[in-house]
């Protein structure tokens, strides 16, 4: 029975580091690296995963959801069900013409349409659905040729209050390591680390940090409901056609969802107006606001797209 060290990567400076300390302390035959691709991901964090193939000499196996096999039940549903709890045929109708296409093939998407609405900080279905499953049906199939699986994870209790809470433990401990199950294990290694050190890990190996970092982004992850104003900013700036994107996915989630509003961030209030008050075009005009959303920052509208900006100080 072998012991196999399965790194999860994202594409982000955290994993990155993660990779890095995989590689250094136990090397490249015990070490296994996956990436879980959502469908949401930037392209130039695509790109990002495949230089890292070629800096750090690994193969990154990528997995996805492929939900074909719910898609069809749930189709069936609201054709044979919806009319026997009073959904108006209009609704039902409109919902029917995108489940009779077929699943998009984007892994997020699909998910959505399925659930009919978009993730909430409540109901953060796609971390669970679109990562968490995934890698962990890859770790399994590693454990079932007889080996034994740690999963190194790349998070820091830096990072946020709820990470501090869950992985601080008591004094001065951390759960850095947990047990799964089945031949599965936590690695967390980094939990202690700063910013700073993690950068400092790409700085020793000679690994350039995702060039996301460079455009002010403090998270290179896909734009999602823990995207803050500064990141939804960033997106509309540099990436309008990933909004454009989202947009057209507000439509076709919304087509499916029984009030026919749909929106990619929440919208509090009366739902028949969500997609009026709240829809990801409300969205980025409010990006472009100061603090209280009533004023437009100047100087956020003077910055130029193609300049270097660094919440870390990269650019000097």
């Amino acid at each position: 029975m072998s012991l196999v060290h399965v790194v999860s990567m994202s594409g982000g400076k955290d994993s990155t580091a993660t990779a890095i300390l995989a590689l250094e302390q136990h090397g490249k035959d015990a070490c296994r690296f996956v990436f879980a691709d959502t469908g949401n991901e930037h392209e130039v964090t695509y790109e990002y995963l495949h230089y890292l193939e070629s800096a750090l000499g690994i193969a990154i196996d990528w997995v996805r959801r492929d939900f074909s096999d719910i898609w069809w039940p749930r189709r069936d549903y609201v054709r044979d069900v919806w009319p026997t709890k009073g959904v108006p045929d209009e609704v039902i109708v409109r919902a029917l013409e995108v489940f009779e296409r077929g699943p998009t093939g984007i892994p997020f998407l699909d998910l959505c349409i399925i659930k009919a609405r978009f993730p909430s900080r409540m109901a953060q279905f796609c971390t669970h659905e679109l990562k968490v499953a995934p890698i962990t049906e890859y770790q399994m199939s590693v454990i079932d040729y007889g080996n034994i699986v740690w999963s190194w994870q790349g998070v820091r209790i830096e990072e946020s209050e709820a990470r501090r809470t869950k992985f601080q433990g008591s004094g001065a401990c951390v759960v850095a390591f947990d047990e799964v199950g089945g031949g599965l294990y936590n690695y967390r290694p980094i939990l202690r680390w700063g910013w700073q050190d993690v950068f400092e890990a790409h700085r020793l190996y000679n690994v350039k940090p995702n060039p996301l970092y460079l455009q002010g982004r403090d998270r290179v992850g896909c734009l999602c409901i823990n995207s803050g104003k500064q990141e939804i900013g960033a997106w509309a700036k540099r990436d309008r056609h990933h909004i454009e994107r989202i947009a057209e996915w507000e439509d076709i989630v919304s087509a499916v969802s029984k009030r026919a509003n749909a929106t990619f961030f929440p919208a509090p209030g009366d739902n028949d107006t969500a997609r009026e008050r709240g829809g990801i075009w409300q969205k980025v005009e409010w990006a472009k606001t100061t603090r209280g959303g009533r004023q437009f920052s100047l100087l956020d509208q003077l910055e130029e797209p193609t300049a270097c900006s660094s919440a870390y100080g990269l650019c000097e």
